[in-house]
Formats: structure tokens, sequence, C-alpha cells
């Protein structure tokens, strides 16, 4: 059995009812962003998409992703006309205590990932497509629901591409082009033949619709289903305000609920689905088809076979652990932004190339397909130029909301990359990353702690953040060494210690070049390797600094801003230990890694300058 299209457009009624009660009863929402939307989500939820109503995290089911998050009021209306939440919990809409917030996040059962900052979803429906037909072969569809402003974005036309290029046909996407932005109307207006003309010049098979009729929507829908090598758009002409009279097709309605008053008025002439109506809908379920078998034996990976006075650059062991764990761990996805043989990704892509995903020049992009990809239960590692990926703030900023299992490597940090300039080099990337919640950030200084970030980003559910290194450095570390998330490694101490030098990367071994330089003049310093930034290892830090006159001393490649500075004097602000700072000071330029260093401030020499000036002070004995 199917639903009717006239109890599709009953359906469609409902939602506005619903969408307005429950905005006016929060005092805020999208109300008339909601009734442009009507038709094309009864049309999806109640004739187009498998899905299990019961049991939103199948993952045989059509996945749906909302990009126009502020129509949130619409979604979960449909999933209590499908039964999942009753009215009670619809009504709770906004308030502290609820998960049906104003824009959806994977709090609730039935949201893959968190939507809302405008321009995002259409990347995270190619990573759930890619993940049902390159990876488990399932036939699910996946649909975005998009709003006609949000096309303004850049990441957009980025995902655009990459959908075009891979010929994603079980991918559609919906534009609600409905005229009317926040503050005016949109560029294109109601001009659906230019937006059909821009979707087909990347690639895509445009279908033109009145967005308010279900049986066009219903023949579109079904074209786009049997269109093969390459994505569908639906571009469905719509009225912001449906169906409320007052607000229909007029501006200054965007974001306003409407009053008791206005909303009994409105109400009058959207009819309420009678229980005989309700039994007329009916709802697909997902096909059967088994999804294929996730092999995970970490047990099987062996130790790392380098060994201290081996010499390798940290983003090169990067990409060697990453093809060794994708041969034991077959979840395990790597996307890069067409810099693999740089961060070198391409190992993993010789090795295991249906699980490597080339997404170009286009970080904000790949951000979001990975998050796409970790929704569906993948573990994605991506990588770029460490500085490149500060692009993908926003994207990076929403996959924290979302919980995203996703872990992203950003190599050439820092001014030790040498003479590609400043353009090149990340120096605010561990200040960017320290900002977003449950977030870990990883930095090893040679080979064997480079490989153990890798296996601890695959076991840690949650986002990481990899910071590696363009130079070779040496391995210091033995390859039965133990490295756990929130620890440090203390590399240089004996009994003597004037003070902690505490170094991250490329700066260890220039701590370590100082301590050696010092002892020639009788003066002992101890050496931390940091390892993780964040969470930091508070009590080695602290335990080092009360051996040492309760003095530490920081050198990093990085700003001050948000830097390793910072989180230590701030971890320790309260208490009587003395934390001072070596770090980049201001914009660089090209020049020998070697020559960068000294110029920052933050080489062997510069240390010992520091550590003897700090040993004046009459605190330091």
């Amino acid at each position: 059995m199917k639903t009717s299209i006239a109890i599709l457009q009953a359906i469609a009624n409902q939602i506005r009812r619903d969408s307005i009660r429950s905005t006016t009863a929060a005092g805020s929402g999208h109300p008339t962003s909601c009734a442009s939307s009507a038709e094309i989500m009864a049309t999806l939820f109640f004739r187009v998409m498998k899905y299990n109503a019961e049991n939103p995290k199948c993952p045989l089911s059509d996945r749906f992703v909302l990009s126009k998050g502020h129509a949130a009021p619409a979604l979960y209306a449909c999933w209590k006309i499908a039964g999942f939440l009753n009215d009670f919990e619809l009504m709770n809409l906004r308030k502290q205590e609820s998960i049906y917030e104003g824009h959806p996040t994977p709090r609730i059962p039935f949201v893959d990932i968190a939507t809302g900052s405008l321009g995002q979803g259409l990347s995270a429906g190619i990573g759930m497509a890619l993940n049902a037909s390159k990876l488990d072969k399932t036939d699910y569809r996946t649909y975005v629901l998009m709003g006609d402003g949000e096309t303004a974005e850049g990441s957009v036309w980025e995902a655009a591409q990459m959908a075009s290029f891979y010929k994603i046909d079980n991918l559609c996407a919906i534009v609600d082009l409905n005229r009317l932005g926040q503050s005016q109307a949109t560029m294109l207006e109601h001009d659906t033949q230019t937006a059909a003309v821009r979707w087909q010049a990347f690639g895509w098979n445009p279908i033109v619709v009145d967005g308010h009729s279900c049986e066009e929507l219903l023949k579109a829908f079904d074209a786009a289903a049997n269109t093969k090598d390459m994505p569908t758009v639906i571009i469905a002409r719509t009225l912001k305000g449906k169906g409320i009279a007052f607000a229909e097709n007029r501006d200054g309605w965007h974001g306003k609920p409407l009053s008791i008053e206005q909303e009994a008025e409105a109400l009058v002439t959207l009819p309420e689905l009678t229980e005989k109506q309700m039994a007329q809908i009916f709802i697909d379920q997902p096909t059967s088809h088994a999804l294929p078998h996730t092999i995970v034996d970490l047990k099987a990976l062996k130790p790392c076979e380098l060994k201290p006075g081996d010499a390798i650059a940290t983003r090169e062991q990067y990409g060697n652990s990453l093809a060794e764990l994708g041969a034991v761990a077959s979840d395990v996805v790597v996307l890069d932004a067409e810099t693999k043989n740089s961060t070198y990704s391409i190992k993993f892509m010789k090795a295991h190339p249906d699980r490597f995903i080339e997404c170009f020049i286009a970080e904000q992009n790949m951000i979001g397909v990975a998050c796409g990809l970790a929704s569906r239960g993948k573990v994605p590692f991506l990588s770029s130029f460490a500085a490149f990926l500060s692009r993908g703030f926003d994207q990076t900023r929403m996959a924290g909301i979302s919980g995203s299992n996703i872990k992203l490597c950003g190599s050439h940090s820092g001014i030790s990359i040498g003479e590609d300039g400043p353009s090149q080099m990340a120096l605010e990337d561990i200040a960017f990353f320290r900002t977003v919640p449950e977030c870990v950030v990883l930095y090893p200084s040679d080979g064997i702690s480079a490989n153990a970030a890798v296996r601890l980003a695959y076991e840690y559910k949650g986002m990481i953040y990899l910071r590696t290194s363009r130079p070779k450095t040496p391995v210091i570390y033995e390859n039965n060494e133990e490295f756990v998330i929130g620890q440090s490694k203390i590399v240089r101490q004996t009994d003597s210690d004037v003070l902690t030098i505490v170094g991250a990367g490329v700066t260890v071994f220039e701590a370590l070049k100082a301590a050696d330089m010092l002892a020639a003049e009788d003066i002992a310093v101890r050496v931390v390797d940091i390892f993780s930034v964040k969470p930091l290892d508070k009590n080695t830090l602290k335990q080092c600094a009360l051996a040492t006159n309760n003095v530490i001393l920081t050198v990093e490649d990085h700003y001050e801003a948000g830097g390793i500075g910072e989180a230590i004097a701030g971890v320790f602000s309260e208490e009587a230990i003395q934390v001072h700072r070596l770090f980049v000071p201001k914009v660089a330029h090209s020049g020998k890694p070697a020559e960068l260093l000294a110029w920052a401030g933050i080489d062997a020499e510069s240390i010992t300058k520091r550590v003897k000036e700090i040993c004046k002070t009459p605190r330091v004995r």
C-alpha cells in the first residue's frame, strides 16, 4: 500500500499545524520556513523514503539530512506523525530539558549530524551516499533538503562538484526555493531556470517542480531514483509561509513565531489529520540487505619497526601507520584534500584504494563528507596541510556539536616547514582545535609517537587532531614505549634540574640540544615531550615543576595565542608555578627551517639563552 496524494497533502497541512503550534509555544522558531517545505517533507517521509519508524538508527534505512536546520519543527512533526514522538515532546520544542532543539543535533535518535550552520548538509549527504555505494554496497538512498539561501555558500558548490565527479546517483538534493531569505529576497528569488542551469553546469540532473504539488514531487523523486551516473537536484518552487494567509510569500516573517491570536487564525485553514486519515498512512520498510562484516583486529598490529637513531618525519609515519591500521580495521576510511603525496596518506591509498576518497582542494567539503561517513559507522581519517584545515573551522565546529568520530591530521605545521613561507605555515591550528569541545589534540615528536598517535586516534571515540611536521626527526623512543591520551613523556631528567622545558614536535629536539649545551655549563634541566596537548598531563607537569623550582619554560612552533604555553599557564594559573614561554612572535617569512627557528627564538641557542636569564632570577637557585 502507498500513501495517497490526498493524504500526503493532509500530512503537509498537519506538518504546518505542528510547526506553528510548537514554535508559538516556544516563543521562537521558524514556522514560515517549515511551511514552505511541508509538501516536500510529507512526500519524502510518507511515500518516497524507506525507513524503520521505530528504529531510526537502522543502518539500512534511507538517510535524510535537513541542511536547512532552522526548519527543525517540520522534521519533528514528521516523526510525530510516524509515531516516534508524541505531542507533549513536540510541544517541548526549544526548552532546555528537551532534546528537540531549535536546530537538529544527534541527541535525537533520528538525526545523524547537527545542522543549522547553513551550507553543510550536502557534504554530509555525500559521505552517507558514498558509504552506501562505495563501502557497504547497500541500496539505501540519501536525501538532503536545502534552503535556497544557503546555496550562496561556497561549500555547497564544493560538494556539488564532488558528487558529480564521483557520479553519486544514490544522492538526491532538494532546494526549497521559497524566494525569501532572512533579511531580504534571495539572489535568484523564484528564477528556477537559472537555478537549474547552475546545477546542470556542475554535472547534476536538475528537475524543476512546483514544491507544493505532491504529484509533481513524486514524479521528480521517481525520476531521481532512476537516474544513473549523476546526482539529482529537485528545485522546488515554494512560498515561504505557505498556508498562513497573512505571512505567505511576505518578507519580514523569517524566524518569527506566530502569536497565540495569529496561531488561532492560521490553524482554522489547516485541518488536523483525522484518525481515519492516519490509518491511510503507509511507510515503506528498508530493503533487507546484509551489511558487510567489520573486521577489527588491533592485536594483529605489529610494533613499529623504528628504533632510536632512525630519522623519519612524523607526517610520513602517519601514512605508514594508516596503511598498517587499514589492514586490520576495515572501518577505517581515509580522505585527503589533494595533498596525499605530502601528508603521506598516499600510502593508505596504495594499500587500500577502495577505502580512500580523494576530496581535492576543498577542505570544507572534505570535513563534511567525513562527518557523513562517521555517522554511518566508519572511522574517517582526513588530512591536508594544517594551515588549510582552518578553512573548515565551521565544519569542524559543527562536527564537535555532532560528536563526530572523525580524525583530522594537519601536516606541515609551524615555521619548521621552511621556504614555503607564511601562507603555508599553520601557527594557529592548536588554538583552533583546542576550542572544540571533546576534541583531543596530539602532537607527536618522532616516528614511534606518531605511530602511537594514529592508533590512539582510532581507538578514541570522538574527534582527534594530529599535528605532524615536515622535517625528519630522530627517533627517541623504543618501539615498545606506551603512549596514552592525556599523558606526556619525560625525555631528560636529573636530580639537580633547575627548571623544566616543555617542548612539542620539532621543539623537543631543540630542547634536548639546549639541555646538552646547558649541561656543558653545569646547568641541568628537565625536558618534557608534551605529546598530548589536550587533555594536558597536569600531574606530570606539576611533578616536574615541583622538582625544578616551580619553573616551567614552554617552547612551541606556534603563535602565543591559544598555544601550548597558554594552555599550561592556564592550568597552573592558581598555583605557585611560574610559566615562561617561547613561541613564534609574529608573521614569519621564507627561509631555511633552522634559520626560521632561530629567527623566532625557539631554537636550541634561544632556549639556552632564556634558561640562563631565568636562572639569574632570585627564585631559581
